[in-house]
């Protein structure tokens, strides 16, 4: 009740659970592939490195939208770049140049003396949401969307084979950057949902539950924006009425959705599993 009463009575409250949902869909469907793909360190990389560009946007008195998605390309490309000119493999090319942006939007954002909006940028702050970031988040939903509907074929078969993805002639490269970019906005647009540490628990969380419950794409994808808009909206809930952090709430919540999926899912999950093993013995017995 206190929660509905403060949804009538504070506009602050519905941007809120408006932008928790709308990030929560978006990290969902987003999510399947980036798990998929077995890029779930490639999320993490990618929500640090927008952190030098966020930086670069306050001081230049610009969105910081701009800022991020530049950064977040050019480190994906960067990434890329270092594991194709080395031996040095993948996990290695994202683990120095994350850092390495993370470590520079540090000290930028340090030199600005903005130590606020860092700890929002870092954490994230739902209940300040402004009317410009909801209509961003809106419209970076809309986008991310779109194209993955519109390519969802290519998406489905770069991430289950790359190998005959290649040999149909798709271009798995421009197809692997493209995800690349989607996955800098949808950070960014989660960026005063969650914060930038947080980020990748909304991109991985419901995705992996999804995961444990189904067997088909398009049901995951589903399924996890559900699980991923259902999360928001319960910790925004526990965040309000016990006065919590919101990013951290709602992260926790998505992880309890998972912890009971891998419980009790119906095919994966360890109870179910077990029930049905002792059934069997039963029926041998029997």
């Amino acid at each position: 009740m206190v929660f509905i009463e403060g949804l009538i009575q504070y506009n602050f409250l519905e941007k809120a659970l408006l932008t928790s949902i709308m990030v929560g869909i978006i990290c969902g469907v987003l999510g399947c592939f980036i798990i998929l793909r077995g890029m779930a360190l490639m999320g993490d990389a990618i929500s640090h490195a927008v952190l030098p560009g966020v930086a670069i946007s306050y001081a230049l008195g610009i969105n910081f939208f701009f800022g991020a998605v530049f950064t977040g390309v050019l480190t994906a490309i960067g990434i890329g770049f270092v594991t194709q000119n080395s031996r040095i493999k993948h996990d290695a090319s994202i683990g120095i140049l994350f850092s390495a942006a993370f470590a520079l939007g540090i000290i930028l954002i340090t030199v600005l003396e903005s130590s606020t909006d860092l700890y929002h940028i870092l954490f994230g702050n739902v209940l300040a949401v402004r009317p410009s970031d909801m209509w961003i988040t809106l419209i970076i939903g809309l986008v991310v969307l779109l194209s993955i509907y519109l390519f969802y074929k290519e998406l489905l078969v770069t991430s289950f084979d790359p190998t005959m993805a290649k040999v149909y002639g798709l271009p798995v490269r421009m197809i692997h950057y493209f995800l690349m970019t989607l996955l800098t906005m949808v950070t960014v647009a989660s960026l005063q949902t969650v914060g930038i540490v947080l980020v990748v628990a909304m991109l991985i969380t419901p995705a992996a539950t999804a995961y444990l419950l189904t067997d088909r794409l398009s049901i995951m994808i589903f399924l996890s924006a559900g699980l991923g808009a259902g999360a928001s909206v319960i910790g925004l809930y526990f965040s309000f009425v016990y006065n919590l952090a919101s990013g951290a709430t709602i992260v926790l919540t998505s992880t309890a959705l998972f912890l009971l999926a891998f419980l009790f899912s119906p095919k994966q999950g360890i109870v179910s599993r077990k029930l049905r093993s002792k059934r069997k013995r039963l029926e041998v017995l029997g």
